[in-house]
């Protein structure tokens, strides 16, 4: 009955997040959402987090405020979702991603200065992974990134991503294996 129960928590979280991407763009919004995520590095380790609503792993980060800096977003947001106090280490990249939930992500790699990991509202599960056992359940828009930060190129790299039914497609099945696997 577990399994059951945590699949059909599928369908309100599949709606809020299609609501979060379509509803700006219904109502005439404004420009494209700015994020900040980190990849958090711990020696052979690093430190993913699955959400609430959309289930499955990704990098800690979020939403820039207004007249925030990046690198102040990506420390409160790691802080606020993992327990972790982190410092930026470089920057990994610009991601501009356009179709569903269009956004630009800027990417930092960091290094724990403090803190211990505790879950939040947003984040019921935060764990470390070894770089060579990464878990199949990461959504394929936090692997590139992830990727990118584990090649340790020494300059920030730009791409552009198009998340379209692919990636919609891709995002469902590990929200669905996730919830399955318990």
């Amino acid at each position: 009955m577990g399994r059951l129960w945590r699949i059909a928590g599928v369908l309100p979280a599949w709606c809020g997040v299609a609501w979060e991407a379509l509803a700006p763009r219904a109502a005439g919004g404004a420009g494209r959402a700015r994020v900040a995520q980190a990849v958090v590095r711990d020696a052979q380790r690093v430190l993913l987090c699955e959400r609430r609503e959309l289930r499955g792993w990704e990098l800690p980060g979020g939403a820039v405020r207004p007249g925030e800096r990046d690198e102040d977003a990506v420390v409160r947001e790691v802080r606020e979702e993992t327990g972790l106090e982190v410092a930026v280490v470089r920057v990994v990249g610009r991601y501009e991603r356009s179709g569903f939930r269009a956004h630009t992500a800027i990417v930092f790699e960091c290094a724990v200065t403090g803190g211990a990991i505790a879950t939040s509202r947003e984040t019921p599960r935060v764990a470390w992974f070894d770089v060579a056992a990464l878990p199949d359940t990461i959504f394929p828009w936090f692997r590139t990134p992830l990727d990118d930060a584990l090649d340790g190129a020494a300059a920030p790299v730009a791409k552009r991503e198009r998340q379209g039914v692919a990636a919609i497609v891709a995002g469902a099945r590990i929200d669905l294996t996730t919830r399955w696997r318990g």
